[in-house]
């Protein structure tokens, strides 16, 4: 990859945290001391100044999920259904946090990804607040610089001939958001952009120099784009469903934190019943045609 996309991923990477993130971040990793290789922080929390009362969003990078959970069912889990997610807890503040394989992680950060939830979250910025030693830290670095390429040169054939690269950016955030059960209302995928400008066209310059550029992340022809859009979008739904049903299984309180997010996102009041905390599974079920017909989640 050249070298100034990379650059631009490695500083912002690296670039300082809350030191209550990264000490989380160091916890978090030794809960995994056998598999743990890298643990990045992402999502808006980044943003804020005060963590306290947020949910912070980690992803955990492991070795392989064999070495992360021993012979267990959460391996298998793990491995054809990614990512796992749990809650975790310390030094006063609360988290969730995916777990990822260093192999996945690689490819659900490139146009070899079936889904669009790896890539157009990395696209965005992120910490990385732990590796394990210099090869993790390279591997993730390089995993991260593949999301920018694949995000745009996807987007690039739906914008419609606009070329400005924070067009691009927008039509691909707003595209990647309907292909996920998103809890934000219309317009948020416009606001990620438009919150720092300066930097998704330094990322998005970067980006199209390095993928489009050179042909390393051809983009599909207007003719299949549209098409390969939708795939996305109804695998990604799907796979939302999926993924919320084995939450319920893996993630305590899980149905309790997909009120709170949906509550806090579109401004709902959605109260979770005993007998749904009781039968998560069941309770999730149930309550996604109402958020549906209530324009909850998109």
């Amino acid at each position: 990859m050249p070298n100034q996309l990379i650059a631009l991923v490695t500083a912002e990477l690296s670039a300082p945290a809350d030191p209550r993130a990264s000490a989380m971040a160091g916890a978090l990793a030794a809960r995994y001391p056998d598999a743990a290789r890298a643990v990045l922080f992402y999502g808006s929390c980044l943003r804020e100044d005060n963590l306290d009362g947020l949910m912070l969003d980690f992803y955990l990078i492991v070795s392989d999920y064999a070495a992360a959970y021993g012979k267990s069912w959460l391996a298998s889990a793990n491995r054809l259904i990614p990512p796992n997610v749990f809650p975790f807890e310390h030094g006063g503040l609360i988290a969730k946090y995916a777990v990822l394989s260093e192999a996945d992680f690689a490819r659900l950060n490139s146009p070899a990804a079936d889904n669009v939830s790896v890539w157009a979250r990395f696209a965005q910025p992120s910490r990385l607040l732990w590796a394990a030693n210099d090869l993790a830290r390279h591997r993730a670095i390089s995993a991260v610089a593949q999301s920018a390429p694949t995000l745009l040169s996807l987007a690039r054939p739906m914008a419609q001939g606009q070329q400005d690269v924070l067009t691009l950016w927008k039509t691909g955030f707003s595209l990647t958001y309907n292909a996920e059960l998103r809890a934000e209302r219309k317009g948020r995928s416009f606001s990620i952009v438009d919150a720092d400008p300066d930097r998704y066209r330094r990322f998005g310059e970067a980006a199209l120099a390095q993928g489009l550029a050179s042909g390393l992340t051809p983009s599909p022809s207007p003719e299949q784009a549209p098409a390969r859009w939708l795939r996305l979008q109804r695998r990604g739904k799907w796979l939302s469903v999926i993924r919320l049903a084995k939450a319920s299984f893996t993630y305590a309180g899980g149905i309790d934190y997909l009120a709170w997010k949906i509550n806090r996102h579109a401004g709902t009041a959605i109260q979770i019943k005993p007998w749904q905390r009781r039968w998560p599974l069941l309770g999730a079920i149930t309550l996604l045609p109402r958020l549906f017909r209530g324009g909850a989640i998109r």
